[in-house]
């Protein structure tokens, strides 16, 4: 039996006639293993059953045989001159090897893909990584600019309400001024006036006790009450300025001005009436007056 040419080979192991005639002359017709490594190294390659556009023989620097052209074979023409007969055996033996052969080179490519793979995987684990670190990097500097930008509206905020106190103790001072100090101090009780000497042993008692203190009960709109004594000829003003200094401290409370009502009757003081003594108001020796905010205008 005549031994097998490398084409023939090529296609006994599997390889599709036209693929195989390609790989060898695409390798310069070096031999069996030559072919295998092209056949396995371009295997996945879209075009790899596309024929040659040089003609087979010019290829391999040879004119193509008759079998290649795809003519009738002549006598003899797959046994070779010179060349020795394979027994069943050896061709066998030689196809066993062609395969194994073939196996390695595959096993070759899988392993070098498979270090390849390892390797872009290590390459986008490295990426990612990068990646992550610089998220974390903005996005802790973006914590810190939000730190800042806090901590200056904070330092803005105490800023605008100490100009906001400033503003109502200068007020507090402006009006403790014009109405003769701190009324909110107990007043002193004045010295009594000697009373008329009798002209008559017998004492007639008076018709309308005269009162030097006024005791004000205050209620303000939270539901709490204020309570002082003032001085029967002190103004109606001195009561609205102590409701403004001690009704409470909230932030720009204090500043709003307040309307004064009487209980019963229903009265609400006007500014004129704030220049009034409390005694000519009618509310000598007590009252209860209602405090409400004072509308703007």
């Amino acid at each position: 039996m005549a031994e097998l040419t490398a084409l023939e080979s090529l296609i006994e192991m599997g390889f599709p006639k036209g693929r195989a005639e390609k790989a060898l002359a695409l390798t310069g017709n070096q031999g069996i293993e030559a072919a295998m490594d092209w056949l396995v190294e371009h295997e996945d390659d879209p075009d790899v059953d596309e024929p040659l556009a040089t003609p087979l023989g010019h290829v391999l620097g040879r004119e193509p045989t008759p079998s290649e052209q795809g003519g009738p074979k002549g006598p003899g023409s797959a046994v070779g001159e010179g060349k020795p007969v394979l027994t069943e055996e050896e061709r066998q033996e030689q196809t066993k090897r062609m395969l194994e052969l073939v196996a390695q080179k595959q096993r070759e490519r899988e392993e070098r893909e498979e270090r390849e793979a390892l390797e872009r995987e290590r390459q986008r684990r490295r990426q990612g990584q990068e990646l992550t670190a610089a998220r974390q990097r903005l996005q802790e500097d973006e914590m810190r600019r939000a730190a800042e930008e806090r901590r200056r509206e904070k330092a803005e905020e105490l800023e605008a309400r100490q100009r906001v106190r400033e503003k109502i103790e200068r007020d507090k001072a402006e009006r403790a001024k014009k109405y003769g100090g701190n009324v909110g101090s107990q007043p002193s009780p004045p010295a009594t006036e000697p009373g008329p000497v009798p002209s008559s042993p017998s004492r007639e008692p008076p018709t309308k006790r005269e009162y030097d203190q006024c005791r004000i009960q205050v209620r303000l709109p939270d539901g709490t009450s204020l309570t002082q004594t003032f001085r029967a000829r002190e103004q109606l003003a001195a009561v609205r300025l102590y409701v403004e200094l001690h009704r409470g401290e909230e932030l720009g409370g204090a500043q709003d001005p307040v309307q004064l009502l009487s209980g019963f009757p229903r009265r609400a003081f006007s500014e004129a009436d704030m220049e009034r003594p409390l005694q000519e108001l009618g509310l000598v020796p007590s009252a209860v007056l209602i405090v409400a905010k004072k509308c703007p205008g």
